[in-house]
């Protein structure tokens, strides 16, 4: 098993409060979030951006160890993640994961890249903890 770590600190309330999130690699290190952040497009992270960040990289990942498999391999693959955080009641809720994908992979056609793409997305880690609907835009660059 391989466990991976965050570590938040919050002080204060919601609205006004302040907080850091850190990573045990060290990539964030006591990086900013807050109400501002996360609904005012604000300085600092958010809980959102940041599992757009681990989904886009995990997808990706995921695809390039299937095409691998397949016999194909990415010269670039640029992928983007919309989560979206709708109101729900008297909180919100992420109702959707919008990935799109732009990949420039020699000698593979438009099918079998479809068919690589959609199989990478349901296969990816964080894709299977999600429970979302998660839609795949997946485009080939030649």
């Amino acid at each position: 098993m391989i466990t991976k770590e965050a570590n938040v600190v919050w002080s204060g309330d919601g609205k006004t409060g302040q907080g850091t999130i850190s990573t045990q690699s060290k990539v964030l290190t006591a990086a900013p979030y807050g109400f501002p952040a996360r609904f005012e497009g604000g300085p600092g992270t958010n809980p959102e951006e940041l599992i757009g960040a681990a989904h886009a990289g995990c997808f990706t990942m995921a695809l390039a160890f299937a095409l691998a498999e397949a016999g194909f391999k990415a010269t670039e693959m640029k992928t983007n993640a919309k989560v979206s955080l709708d109101k729900e009641g008297a909180g919100f809720a992420i109702k959707d994961i919008k990935l799109t994908l732009s990949a420039k992979i020699p000698e593979i056609d438009d099918k079998k890249f479809q068919a690589i793409a959609s199989e990478a997305k349901s296969a990816c880690p964080v894709s299977k903890a999600l429970k979302v609907p998660i839609s795949l835009s997946a485009t080939l660059q030649h």
